[in-house]
């Protein structure tokens, strides 16, 4: 695990991440709050790729609760059985849409606590949901994430609590806002699991990792 970026180091990774990708979006089709928060959930342990695929022709007839309901689990299934653990994600999203029909009439709550009652909702998925349409400056926390802030400093901790930690605490407030976007699209096409890409990467003069494959 790297040591903590100092301050200016990390403005001017941040700098260089803004300069490429000016207003970076997550990879996850939607096309309001009850369908990201599905997608989000669904995502668990699959790519955004494949959860796109299974879900867009069931977003053009379920994207409310009530019609994901109308939907039933059976046909949820058939939808989604492209993707890994789908029978239990079918009864999450079924479940949660029930909560939001009888509890929050048909509305995604805004709140982190409320978000992370609904059933296959943990605290990553409700930060992407926060992050992603209400604009908070949430910190969802993935394995990219996660790789990336160990391996260059930017925000290193042991488990993912304490990259988020990292991540809030120590990357300068005006990049909050898309700083785990920067970070899942840096992971994801340059600073990869087993090759990563130093030699075109934009930080490599910045970065702490030790074994850069130049």
């Amino acid at each position: 695990m790297a040591k903590q970026l100092d301050y200016h180091t990390l403005r001017e990774i941040f700098t260089r991440f803004q300069a490429a990708e000016p207003e970076p979006k997550g990879e996850l089709e939607h096309v309001n709050a009850y369908t990201l928060v599905v997608a989000v959930a669904l995502s668990a342990q699959a790519t955004d790729a494949g959860v796109n695929k299974a879900t867009r022709e069931l977003f053009k007839i379920a994207d409310t609760p009530q019609k994901m309901l109308d939907l039933g689990e059976e046909q949820l299934i058939e939808h989604i059985k492209t993707i890994g653990l789908y029978r239990n994600k079918a009864k999450n999203v079924i479940k949660l849409s029930k909560i939001l029909v009888e509890d929050y009439g048909g509305e995604v709550p805004n709140s982190r606590a409320a978000l992370q009652s609904l059933p296959g909702v943990g605290r990553k998925t409700a930060n992407v949901v926060l992050n992603m349409w209400w604009k908070q400056p949430a910190q969802a926390v993935d394995t990219h994430i996660f790789r990336v802030g160990n391996r260059s400093g930017i925000a290193p901790g042991k488990d993912v609590d304490a990259v988020e930690r990292a991540v809030e605490d120590n990357i300068p407030a005006d990049f909050q806002q898309h700083a785990h976007h920067w970070l899942i699209l840096h992971g994801r096409y340059h600073c990869k699991a087993r090759k990563p890409m130093c030699g075109t990467c934009i930080i490599r003069d910045l970065c702490m990792f030790e074994d850069k494959n130049l």
